[in-house]
């Protein structure tokens, strides 16, 4: 950007340009009038001059030799060049040249105007000379009678120059120093204008940079000291309402930080203005703010670009759900409006977006837990009211066939007893953990893992599967014995019903950053897909296989809620043919164990 001068050099610059121009004009138009009334007076004075000595001169008919002495008689006293000149232009007499050696001076304006009015002046260069001169010339006799003759005086010019050169030098001198003294009078009223202008300029600019702690101070001149104030009223209200934006924008972007639903700004076209942290993480895309954030190319073809698009597109509020939960997917509940001014004006969207997978993935369970009970409840009912219906239709007359259907009858309620029970189980586990009345113990971690191995002696037994435990004698945990005994107890019947004959069955307890509980077999292993699902209620990878086998499909999803109750967590890795681990992470053991006795 230019810069201009600074109004100090511009004050200098202004009164030195009219200062000079002042001078000059009154030295030119002084030596023009001086040197104009100089030249009247010698003219006047030769005039005056010449009207005298033409009454010295003869009549018509005189003696050449006489006038000619009479012209130097003239010379002699008035200084000056005394020339005659008969009315044809013939030069009679000159004190200055031979008057045969000077040509005709009919033509010259001062001979012309005495011979027509009796007195002429003329200031011209002198051909015969060679030198400007001044003359005044007058008839003799004078008018109106016809002259006989003109009597001519003259000067050089010359003299008039150097007196008009010695009055030009006095007036530059004056002028100069009175322009000398302008001048430091002028520089002294720009600083004075200019330093004032200087502090407000600085003033200014710590303004346009955010800094209002420092007012700017000025006494005078009074008007630049009134600009002052003013500018220090402006800076401190724009001070306060930039601290007012601030906090607010400040408030804002806290607000919309701390919040778990993710807000997305846009403008009418579809460019990111606003965003918070939790809609990049529940989104998934990178969104910026700037001129080159169009929504639509981020995220080209993506349901939340769709659905801005539909928002910016009408003036209704919407609300969408988009996402799935298969592969641990994600479900986003999305409402979007339009975002106006105080005016009415469409300004954009906004739009606010809600994680629902766990909401949504809860009712898939509920609706799932509500089928798998009805379904397992189902089952024993229906085939305890079959046999019981057969037995009332005549089969009770059958000795045989009458036990043998009472004893199917005792064995569907024993499974009905057992989902019921486990049923139970999962309801006090879930209440403790919301009341928090799960009483803890530290304890020695072999000695649960050996109880909830030997639950599971006989079953493991009677299918020739061997459990072997692995845990150092000395590692210690606070748990709830019974309810982890349970949990380990039902890992290892689940493990134990899905193990060949001839198979083994490890229980491993482990220390370190956890409590590590792993349950270890070799049976068929599970497949990727029903690993996210299988601490569900009811779940069954082989519904057919897990009931024929006794399974209520409440033990894992026992065993997760017991170690959630804990403060811990489970996981699973299995690999289809070569078997499973299922694990159980617990919290380590934060107070010391105490000394042995021995």
């Amino acid at each position: 950007m230019r810069r201009g001068s600074t109004i100090g050099r511009f004050i200098f610059s202004a009164f030195l340009v009219v200062l000079l121009s002042a001078l000059a004009a009154m030295t030119v138009l002084t030596s023009k009038t001086v040197e104009y009334l100089y030249v009247r007076h010698i003219q006047r004075s030769l005039a005056a001059q010449a009207g005298l000595a033409r009454l010295l001169l003869p009549g018509p008919g005189a003696d050449p030799a006489d006038a000619a002495r009479l012209c130097e008689r003239v010379r002699a006293e008035t200084g000056a060049r005394a020339t005659l000149v008969l009315p044809s232009g013939e030069v009679v007499a000159d004190t200055d040249r031979p008057a045969d050696d000077l040509d005709s001076h009919a033509d010259r304006p001062e001979i012309r105007d005495a011979l027509a009015g009796g007195a002429g002046v003329a200031r011209r260069w002198s051909a015969s000379l060679g030198r400007e001169m001044i003359y005044a010339a007058v008839a003799v006799p004078p008018a109106p009678a016809l002259p006989a003759a003109v009597l001519r005086l003259s000067v050089p010019a010359v003299e008039m120059h150097g007196e008009l050169g010695r009055l030009r030098f006095y007036i530059l001198a004056v002028g100069f120093s009175t322009a000398l003294l302008a001048v430091l009078a002028s520089a002294l009223v720009a600083r004075r204008i200019s330093g004032p202008l200087n502090a407000v300029k600085a003033g200014m600019r710590r303004y346009a940079q955010g800094d209002f702690s420092r007012p700017v101070r000025v006494s005078r001149p009074e008007e630049i000291a009134s600009l002052c104030e003013a500018m220090n009223a402006m800076a401190a209200r724009l001070d306060d309402r930039i601290r007012t934006v601030v906090k607010e924008r400040n408030q804002q972007e806290a607000i919309l930080s701390s919040m778990v639903e993710g807000v997305i700004a846009v403008d009418t076209e579809g460019r990111v203005v606003s965003h918070n942290e939790a809609a990049i993480r529940l989104t998934g895309i990178p969104l910026t703010t700037g001129p080159d954030a169009h929504l639509g190319r981020i995220a080209p073809g993506s349901p939340l670009s769709q659905f801005v698009a539909q928002i910016l597109g009408s003036a209704a509020p919407r609300e969408s759900e988009f996402g799935s939960l298969s592969q641990g997917g994600r479900i986003l509940q999305v409402h979007g409006s339009v975002l106006r001014d105080a005016a009415g004006n469409r300004l954009g969207a906004v739009v606010v977006l809600n994680d629902v997978t766990r909401l949504r993935r809860l009712e898939q369970v509920r609706r799932d837990f509500v089928a798998n009970v009805s379904h397992e409840l189902r089952t024993p009912i229906t085939s305890i009211k079959g046999f019981v219906e057969t037995l009332l239709d005549g089969a009770l007359n059958d000795p045989e066939e009458a036990r043998r259907f009472l004893e199917i009858v005792a064995k569907q309620s024993d499974r009905l007893n057992a989902i019921l029970n486990d049923l139970l189980t999962l309801s006090r586990i879930e209440g403790g953990e919301e009341r928090a009345a799960i009483e803890m113990e530290t304890v020695t971690l072999r000695d649960v893992l050996e109880n909830a191995v030997q639950l599971c002696a006989k079953k493991a037994a009677a299918r020739e599967v061997a459990v072997e435990l692995d845990c150092d004698p000395v590692l210690r945990a606070r748990v709830n014995a019974s309810l982890l005994e349970q949990a380990v107890a039902n890992l290892v019947d689940n493990a134990v019903k899905f193990s060949p004959a001839g198979g083994r069955v490890t229980v491993r307890g482990e220390a370190g950053e956890e409590v590590i509980i792993r349950v270890e077999d070799q049976g068929c292993g599970i497949a990727p897909e029903h690993l996210p699902r299988l601490f569900e209620r009811f779940y069954r990878v082989d519904k057919a296989r897990s009931r024929s086998l006794g399974g209520t499909g409440l033990g894992l999803a026992i065993a997760s809620h017991v170690v959630t109750a804990h403060g811990g967590r489970v996981g699973v890795t299995s690999t289809p043919g070569a078997g499973s681990v299922f694990s159980l992470y617990l919290p380590p053991l934060s107070e010391p164990a105490p000394p042995e006795n021995g």
